[in-house]
């Protein structure tokens, strides 16, 4: 499960940049200078990281680097066509326009179209990366049917009429209970006509509750009505759907698997391989165990249909890639975790029979990232832990890394704007300039390497997504949460070296509940309930200690000069209540008990106070910063010699547009969904 940056008070605004790209070397010399923001449009900003010590890797590792993220940019086309199915034709069309366009990129229309553009390469298709609302163009669809006459562009009558009807596919995950969550969902993994009970009566008839290894079914296909009225599976794989791109994939893991720096990590590669020519979900689980103990070597990567927030049902994966370099002084810094993870298990509030009585294979590392692709950018998680399969995690382990990098790189932008606008006074404010750092690693630490191996699943209780449904991910965030946010405020973690003090709890609980009763609202526009499941499970965090703690103040709601602040009273007392919510939420995974999920969420998790959302966005705006960042990648240049690559260089390109528009130059494999022949 992947842990979303969270803009905490901290997360601030930039500086701009040119357009050149900057090398490795230049970097170097003049770090100083690297320009870490390079735009803002809409509700977004543009972001760089660096690659550090990359000119240090051997160059069998320089190459095995290259090749997976070659890999993962070979799938691009994917989460495009997995988010909607005219997210493709839609693309493909604005990019021609934006390349052959020789008219007026002064005027007004223009801009818009270029903001609504680079909305679309940023959320990877028409809906928005986070709220899941459609985007609404500024221009007219006059102006768009010109430029498309003028640069010759194809794009039919419906996908023009899709992006300027509101009503039309609208929302691209539904999670309303009270709603058809399929039928009223535009993402591209079920025919538009496929209802939910339908999918749930498909996958019924295969699953076997009992089963204590049950194969993750649907996670790598969309589901299709045959001629007959019946579903079938069309699945993802290198004779089937999305085989085009599918063949490119596996031809840069081949490369990397010549190139593996050992034979568990090969063995791993080619179970990948032989999953992504088959489909078999067998082998999935094989190369997830493979992976998985494959814990040697600096480099290591995602890669596949993983993540399932982008389905109303929690069944199928998005795809996505990130390939990642061992940060080794970090990583051994934080290797405590991981090897006291046994100790926070049989210390954790939660009941004795929901513990697990031996933690295996958790592993932990901070790491660099090399490159992402797919549903991992340009918005990137912080933070990983996988596989997702419970009783691999509980039978072989799992793996958690922290993405150090990227970290840094919304901390060396970051301003104090927020903290000076939201923190109550200026102890609040000192604490978090001194501890803010280190409260969000160790979070995002405790949160993946804790928080995703805790707990267990009572014997005979289906899977959560089977149990839970559309709450399944909302609650799994909020367990792996509390778990970070109840050990935050426990001595241990002094005595392990991890912190000098509890005061960096203290501003860990500061930000947390900051984040979840105000400033997150920020993300949302007037009228709008939470959808997302991280931004659900901080509000219901939030919302639900605010509510436990009534009777002893422990949170406490104050006005200063007309404006809004959530103060702690008591830090010890908050801790308790985060104690009994993580009971509360494992017992309701442990148990499979989708009423008490339902309720708590909906009662605390959706619902925005609407008088507090409007004074955010009035006290946000005069800031001036986009609630959402993303990244432009480094881009990997080999130097050749003859056929044969002597070196790879790095450089940090500038342009947003200009590396978008060589992704769609060099990694479109597939068609439109619509010209897409019928592999039924």
């Amino acid at each position: 499960m992947k842990k979303l940056l969270t803009l905490t008070v901290l997360s601030i605004l930039m500086v701009a940049g040119c357009n050149q790209p900057e090398t490795e070397q230049a970097i170097a010399e003049n770090k100083e200078d690297f320009a870490w923001q390079t735009e803002q449009f809409a509700d977004l900003r543009i972001l760089r990281y660096q690659i550090p010590d990359f000119e240090k890797l051997s160059l069998r590792n320089k190459k095995l680097v290259y090749f997976l993220t070659q890999a993962g940019l070979a799938g691009r086309d994917i989460i495009y066509d997995q988010n909607y199915r005219y997210n493709l034709e839609i693309r493909k069309a604005l990019e021609n326009i934006v390349k052959n366009y020789a008219g007026d990129k002064n005027a007004d229309e223009w801009t818009q179209l270029m903001t609504y553009t680079k909305r679309i390469w940023f959320s990877n298709g028409i809906h928005h990366h986070y709220s899941n609302l459609k985007f609404t163009p500024e221009f007219s669809q006059e102006y768009l049917r010109k430029l498309v006459g003028e640069t010759k562009t194809s794009l039919s009558n419906e996908a023009i009429s899709i992006m300027f009807d509101p009503s039309k596919d609208a929302k691209k995950v539904n999670k309303n209970p009270n709603e058809d969550l399929v039928l009223t969902s535009a993402v591209n993994f079920y025919d538009p006509d496929v209802t939910e009970k339908e999918v749930e009566t498909f996958y019924k008839k295969m699953a076997n509750p009992k089963d204590p290894h049950p194969i993750s079914y649907g996670l790598n296909s969309k589901i299709a009505r045959k001629k007959d009225g019946s579903l079938e599976e069309m699945v993802w794989h290198a004779n089937g759907m999305y085989g085009e791109a599918i063949g490119q994939i596996i031809y840069w893991l081949e490369q990397a698997g010549e190139v593996a720096e050992n034979e568990q990590q090969a063995e791993a590669l080619r179970l990948l391989i032989q999953y992504y020519k088959t489909g078999d979900l067998k082998v999935w689980d094989q190369y997830n165990i493979a992976w998985v103990e494959a814990t040697k070597g600096d480099i290591d990567y995602i890669n596949s249909f993983i993540e399932v927030y982008n389905d109303p049902l929690g069944i199928k994966a998005s795809y996505e890639s990130i390939v990642q370099i061992r940060d080794f002084e970090a990583s051994e810094r934080m290797k405590t975790l991981s090897d006291n993870v046994q100790w926070f298990e049989d210390h954790s509030p939660i009941m004795d029979e929901h513990k697990k009585e031996n933690v295996v294979g958790v592993t932990y590392k901070i790491v660099n990232v090399a490159g992402e692709s797919g549903d991992a950018s340009p918005a990137t998680p912080i933070g990983v832990n996988l596989p997702n399969a419970n009783w691999i995690r509980v039978e072989h382990g799992s793996k958690s890394v922290s993405l150090g990098n990227i970290e840094e790189a919304y901390h060396k932008a970051t301003g104090e704007g927020f903290l000076k606008e939201f923190a109550f006074n200026q102890a609040e404010q000192d604490r978090a300039k001194k501890y803010g750092e280190t409260a969000d690693k160790l979070h995002t630490a405790l949160h993946e390497v804790v928080g995703h191996a805790s707990g267990k699943i009572n014997q005979g209780v289906g899977t959560p997504k089977e149990t839970l449904k559309n709450y399944a991910s909302t609650l799994e965030e909020g367990r792996a949460d509390l778990v970070a946010l109840y050990f935050m405020m426990d001595p241990y973690l002094i005595d392990l070296g991890l912190i000098e003090s509890l005061e960096v709890g203290k501003t860990a609980y500061d930000e947390y509940i900051l984040n979840g009763l105000m400033l997150q609202l920020r993300r949302l526009s007037a009228g709008e309930m939470i959808e997302e499941d991280h931004m659900r499970n901080r509000q219901l965090i939030a919302a639900w200690a605010l509510d436990a703690g009534k009777a002893d103040n422990v949170i406490e709601k104050k006005i200063k000069d007309g404006k809004t602040y959530f103060v702690i009273n008591d830090y010890e007392k908050l801790r308790d209540i985060f104690g009994m919510q993580l009971r509360e939420i494992q017992r309701i995974k442990s148990e499979g008990d989708y009423q008490a999920g339902h309720d708590l969420v909906e009662k605390y998790g959706v619902q925005v106070d609407s008088s507090i959302h409007e004074e955010v966005l009035k006290r946000s705006e005069i800031l001036n910063i986009a609630p959402y960042a993303g990244f432009i990648n480094p881009k990997l240049v080999p130097e050749m010699e003859g056929d044969s690559i002597k070196n790879i260089r790095v450089e940090y390109p500038k342009d947003f547009t200009q590396q978008m528009l060589e992704y769609g130059d060099a990694y479109s494999f597939l068609k439109p969904t619509d010209e897409i022949a019928n592999l039924k």
